[in-house]
């Protein structure tokens, strides 16, 4: 069996524990040269394995057999490294591995795309396959990893049944119509594969509903499309969703549930990664740590959105220009009216509560003013909107009502049944996953935040 020897994160762990590392001597290192330096008689080489964000050093000489050939080794090279491990306190690492063998595994041609350089976010989009390679992709494909582990311990520490949602659907959650249908057949696609005319999902929310009125609380997490022809740094055709249902829950325990949802993945992201966030703080994002914290240590201000409208509305009276600035009852906050409400106005965490029903999807509990209905959206400093939620409608005649605005209505008659068969109070919210990445990270733009970006005209992968 092939010797793997140790990570690289074993180290560090080591360390961190107090062990006396050299007890591992000699140490067998396997990984990728990220530099590769040296002189007439010594060379420096930066090998990182995968296993954490930091390398390590490997120092090797001229009494290696081979030396004018590691010298020569390239950037993105395969190597295995045997030799002593060193402990170098007081140095910018804390050991380096001094190098008895260095054997090559893979070698990187002269033309590999990652040179000793910065590259730009956007040449590195072109080169998705090699970019977890850099520092920067490295850090945040990490945290993605990381975070995803966050959102799963948090629900099922608090009781929350996993379930998977389909991606082929008759159903368009949202009523937007901006789904990617599913065909087989293009000249007859609504009398191919399911009879009927089908979809990839938008929302895992309706059919997690009906666990929700089995299970109690339940959450799904799973990719979702959009066919939005946006070309912003907000928007992708495929996004992953984090959607969770409470039955015997009002929108004041869904607010509660987001809260805490919210602060638990921001304080496991900066337990379990330090290094990585470290890196955003200082060449990413400089603040991002302190917004973060500024973020765990308030209660989240609840507002009603019509009080929102009244400040925003005082704002402009006392000459803040916001670019849409015709400010009115009835309207879809943007992106600036958001932030306006959570720097200026809370100066802090917001929830932004009781939307006018015209502009909010047909399954939200219409209140008793029946002009509002119970939504929330959580907005953030720095970010705006990050969840969105709400108590969902569990009146049978109401949501019938609503149902009959919809596109092909009698789809989600399995849907409106639920509320004659066992039916209760029911709450739950949304958070795009990329989004949230995008928040603790720093990054600007969704399509750094994930692995292989589906954007309107790049389907390049």
């Amino acid at each position: 069996m092939q010797d793997k020897g140790i990570s690289i994160s074993a180290l560090y762990q080591g360390l961190s524990k107090g062990e006396d590392l050299t007890l591992n001597n000699p140490v067998l290192i396997q990984g990728w040269v990220r530099t590769n330096r040296n002189s007439k008689a010594i060379g420096f080489l930066e090998i990182n394995d995968g296993s954490c964000f930091k390398g390590i050093q490997v120092v090797y000489d001229d009494k290696l057999e081979n030396f004018d050939a590691v010298t020569h080794y390239l950037t993105g090279a395969c190597l295995s490294v045997r030799g002593e491990l060193v402990l170098t306190p007081g140095m910018k690492q804390p050991f380096e591995v001094h190098a008895s063998s260095v054997t090559l595994l893979g070698d990187a041609s002269e033309d590999y795309p990652l040179q000793k350089k910065r590259h730009s976010l956007e040449y590195l989009r072109e080169i998705a396959h090699l970019r977890p390679r850099t520092n920067t992709f490295s850090a945040v494909f990490r945290v993605r990893s990381v975070l995803a582990r966050a959102i799963h311990e948090y629900f099922m520490d608090n009781g929350f049944v996993y379930v998977h949602t389909p991606c082929i659907t008759g159903n368009d959650a949202e009523g937007a119509g901006q789904v990617f249908t599913v065909v087989t057949d293009a000249e007859d696609p609504y009398k191919d594969f399911y009879g009927k005319k089908a979809s990839l999902t938008v929302s895992g929310q309706l059919h997690v509903e009906s666990f929700a009125l089995a299970f109690g609380k339940v959450y799904t997490f799973g990719p979702t499309f959009r066919a939005e022809k946006s070309n912003t740094t907000r928007h992708a055709s495929e996004f992953w969703m984090i959607e969770p249902e409470m039955a015997f829950a009002d929108l004041d325990d869904d607010m509660d549930v987001m809260e805490g949802c919210l602060k638990y993945c921001i304080s496991y992201v900066l337990d379990k990664c330090p290094d990585e966030m470290e890196f955003f703080d200082k060449f990413v994002a400089p603040g991002t740590i302190e917004k973060l914290k500024n973020v765990l240590a308030k209660d989240f201000v609840r507002l009603d959105y019509t009080d929102g409208i009244k400040y925003l509305e005082e704002a402009v009276k006392n000459g803040h220009k916001f670019d849409n600035s015709k400010i009115e009852w009835g309207m879809d906050l943007q992106s600036e009216h958001e932030k306006y409400l959570t720097e200026e106005v809370v100066k802090g965490p917001l929830f932004l509560k009781n939307y006018p029903a015209a502009i909010k999807a047909f399954y939200m509990k219409l209140n008793p003013d029946g002009k509002t209905v119970a939504a929330v959206d959580c907005l953030v400093p720095g970010e705006g909107e990050i969840i969105g939620g709400s108590q969902r409608e569990d009146d049978y005649e109401k949501l019938k009502a609503k149902m009959a605005t919809q596109e092909n209505p009698e789809s989600l008659e399995w849907y409106l049944n639920l509320r004659k068969w066992g039916g209760c109070v029911h709450s739950g919210f949304g958070i795009g996953f990329d989004r949230l990445l995008m928040y603790i990270t720093g990054m600007a733009n969704i399509r750094d935040t994930e692995p292989y970006p589906r954007t309107f005209g790049n389907l390049k992968y």
